[in-house]
Order: C-alpha cells, then sequence, then structure tokens
C-alpha cells in the first residue's frame, strides 16, 4: 500500500465510522446471500457481529502506520476464527461482501481509488488471515 491509499483508508473509515452497524447489517446480509453456509457460523447477533468487525477494521485502519503489529493482531483474529470453523476459503468470500457493503455505505465517495486502496488493504488483512486459517 501506498501513503495515498493509507490516506484514502484513513478518511473512508471516518465516513463508514458512524454507520458501522448498518454497514455491517449489509456485510453480512450479502455474504449470507453469496454463501448461505457460512450463516451457522456466526451464531450471536448479527448487528453486534458487524460492530465487532468494524471496531477491528478500525484497529487495523489505526496500525496502518505498523504493519508488524497489525499483522500479529491479524493472524489472532485469523487463529479465533479458525475454532468458530472458517475456512481459507470464506476470507475471499467475505472480501467481495465487505466490499460490497463499502460501496454501498460510500456511494459516490466509493471512487475507483477508494476501492483499490480497500482492496489493496484487505488483500493485506486476508494474507495474513488466509496463513491462520491454514
Amino acid at each position: 500500500m501506498n501513503a495515498n491509499q493509507v490516506k484514502l483508508l484513513k478518511e473512508t473509515f471516518k465516513t463508514i465510522e458512524p454507520m458501522a452497524d448498518e454497514t455491517g447489517e449489509l456485510l453480512y446480509t450479502k455474504l449470507f446471500e453469496i454463501d448461505p453456509s457460512l450463516r451457522p457460523l456466526f451464531k450471536g447477533d448479527i448487528k453486534a457481529q458487524g460492530r465487532m468487525v468494524f471496531t477491528a477494521i478500525g484497529l487495523a485502519i489505526a496500525g496502518l502506520d505498523k504493519p508488524e503489529a497489525m499483522n500479529d493482531q491479524v493472524r489472532s483474529l485469523g487463529s479465533r476464527h479458525v475454532n468458530y470453523g472458517v475456512q481459507p476459503r470464506d476470507v475471499n468470500t467475505f472480501g467481495a461482501a465487505f466490499l460490497w457493503a463499502l460501496e454501498q455505505t460510500l456511494g459516490p465517495a466509493f471512487t475507483p481509488e477508494v476501492k483499490d486502496a480497500w482492496i489493496s488493504a484487505y488483500g493485506v488483512l486476508s494474507v495474513a488471515m488466509r496463513r491462520a486459517t491454514a
């Protein structure tokens, strides 16, 4: 990720953060639409789950300046998700639903540059998650 992408991530996260509950619901609705077999992995309140996702994303965004620490946090998150039954392939499915939810929330602000920045960030995060779930 380059400096401009980091800037775009931080800026757009400020827009998304106040709408984390709604964006989280969009995310999980889309996730279960893409792959209904994932629904049983999420036994709790989806609104609360969405909030947790965006809290974790916020921590990851804040840690972009310290990638080593961020990678440790993401690996730990991935390890926990193995216990929930998450498979490496599910990381890609989640990523597709996540990007879709961001696009819905940001609307016209989800420019090609913003999309590329989020794809790049999710790529970094997903590599660490996949390593932990493999």
